[in-house]
């Protein structure tokens, strides 16, 4: 039985979640929601990228089968096509926006001497 960690989570591990929970906060985004959080549906957003899923109901049929693993992935709640189309609509864009940036700022600064940081300046 494998005992390491699942790809996705030591992918998502090197995000400051500091700093996305300041943005939530910020946005208060998590205002009177019971169990799908903006972090909830921010890894079930990010695993959909990741993977390459079109529709919501790909990304809905995708997480159920990895049922057993979405608690280390670190999916907490309960995902459906519903929940994802009511907190798509729903949640403040600006939250997500604000993180982006804030990624943006540490990839610029990992990169400065190299010539990526041109490509990534050109890109945004």
């Amino acid at each position: 039985m494998n005992q390491s960690q699942i790809i996705f989570s030591q992918v998502i591990d090197f995000l400051s979640w500091k700093k996305f929970r300041q943005c939530v906060n910020h946005y208060n985004g998590n205002h009177r929601i019971r169990s799908f959080t903006c972090y909830n549906q921010f890894l079930s957003m990010a695993f959909a990228q990741l993977t390459y899923r079109e529709s919501l109901r790909d990304i809905e049929c995708c997480l159920r089968a990895m049922r057993e693993k979405l608690y280390h992935m670190g999916i907490r709640g309960k995902v459906s096509r519903s929940t994802l189309a009511d907190t798509n609509e729903v949640r403040d864009w600006q939250i997500y926006s604000g993180f982006a940036q804030i990624l943006i700022h540490e990839a610029r600064q990992l990169y400065v001497e190299d010539d990526f940081s041109l490509e990534l300046k050109e890109t945004i």
